[in-house]
């Protein structure tokens, strides 16, 4: 091959990539999108958890949608008001300071409470143990005590007691909903911190095998609904269940007649931690 052919075939590359590099420059210019700088102002206001209680994927996907305004101010559950009252100052907005959450173990059935049907000896994991059906405790609705929940939690605010219950520790807690999202029996529930009486029991069986699975088992014997009244209480699928809009935040347990002790007011018993 000639010189002329090497430099006309030279050429006609150089051409057409001047043409596509020009093409892709004004493709560029044409679509290019400008981010709003208030994003990165309120990614750098988040903890930079990345925990995903937002409900969001991470924090710089919840600044984008607080900012497009697709997500509440107050949606960090771990920056709590401070961070909600940055992000208000960045958006030059005023925001309502929202409740805060507190992960709330709703069952009592340790290994001291609930009976066992045998050895589990498959992988040590409730969800594992759930799809099974190995689970060593015998009760349906109740803790499996393996501790997904615990291994969830991004803050350490949960560990797993000597009866093999998880247990909250309060002060840690920020109700992301990590240790609820893990757990296959959904006996974890975020509740604002005013709730201060539960009925810790998740078991819809009949009352007559409730109780031989567990000795802290509800057995929809409606006592508790009686004293309480059925505007504060109710039982449904045989399980008794406060109705926080009309209790409110009193802490005092309606009755002290319930024969398992499934009623439990944190401030009469202690908080989780």
């Amino acid at each position: 091959m000639d010189l002329s052919a090497i430099l006309i075939s030279m050429g006609g590359m150089g051409g057409i990539g001047l043409v596509f590099a020009t093409g892709l420059a004004i493709a560029n210019k044409k679509l290019h999108v400008e981010e709003d700088p208030r994003i990165e102002k309120v990614n750098d206001a988040l903890p930079g958890a990345n925990c995903g209680g937002c409900g969001f994927a991470g924090c710089m996907n919840f600044a984008e949608n607080v900012v497009k305004g697709n997500a509440p101010i107050n949606g960090c559950p771990v920056g709590g008001v401070e961070t909600a009252n940055k992000i208000a100052e960045i958006l030059g907005v005023e925001v309502e300071a929202g409740e805060p959450l507190k992960a709330r173990v709703l069952c009592q059935g340790g290994l001291n409470e609930m009976a066992v049907k045998g050895e589990y000896m498959g992988l040590e994991s409730c969800v594992a143990a759930h799809i099974s059906g190995g689970a060593m405790k015998l009760c349906e609705w109740g803790c499996l005590g393996f501790g997904d929940c615990v291994d969830a939690c991004p803050f350490d605010a949960m560990y797993m007691s000597e009866n093999r219950l998880p247990v909250v520790i309060e002060d840690k807690c920020v109700g992301c909903g990590k240790c609820a999202e893990a757990c296959p029996r959904n006996i974890i529930e975020l509740h604002p911190v005013s709730h201060r009486v539960f009925v810790k029991c998740k078991n819809q069986d009949a009352g007559k095998y409730s109780r031989l699975v567990c000795t802290r088992a509800c057995i929809g014997c409606g006592i508790c609904v009686r004293e309480a009244g059925d505007d504060k209480m109710y039982l449904e699928n045989g399980l008794a269940h406060f109705n926080y809009d009309t209790w409110g935040d009193r802490n005092e347990l309606p009755t002290q007649k319930c024969p398992n002790h499934v009623l439990v007011s944190l401030d009469e018993e202690g908080t989780d931690a």
